[in-house]
């Protein structure tokens, strides 16, 4: 199995984390994760979009360190990585959730 890439802390870029915020899919990920904690893919509330399209939005949130998979067998968990993200960004967690998900 092959290691996913997932940034440290100190290694986040606020220019990709807020360009993989910038989509309103990744967003309403982003909001679902900050909002009820850790989740299975098939469970993220967003529009009706096909499996290999949530797979490239959830590849982007992970490659800007956004969110933090967990596996379980053929299962594949993710989580917002709150305490990252509020130690590199003070705030930026507050705001995902002020938005409601929305653009």
């Amino acid at each position: 199995m092959r290691t996913l890439k997932i940034p440290t802390a100190s290694e986040m870029s606020l220019t990709k984390v807020c360009n993989a915020l910038g989509d309103p899919v990744r967003m309403k990920i982003a909001h679902c994760l900050a909002s009820s904690g850790e989740k299975n893919c098939s469970a993220f509330e967003v529009d009706h979009i096909s499996k290999s399209t949530l797979s490239h939005h959830i590849k982007l949130l992970r490659e800007a360190g956004i969110i933090q998979p967990r596996i379980e067998g053929k299962h594949h968990f993710y989580s917002l990585r709150k305490d990252e993200l509020n130690t590199r960004f003070p705030g930026l967690v507050d705001m995902i959730l002020q938005t409601g998900g929305l653009d």
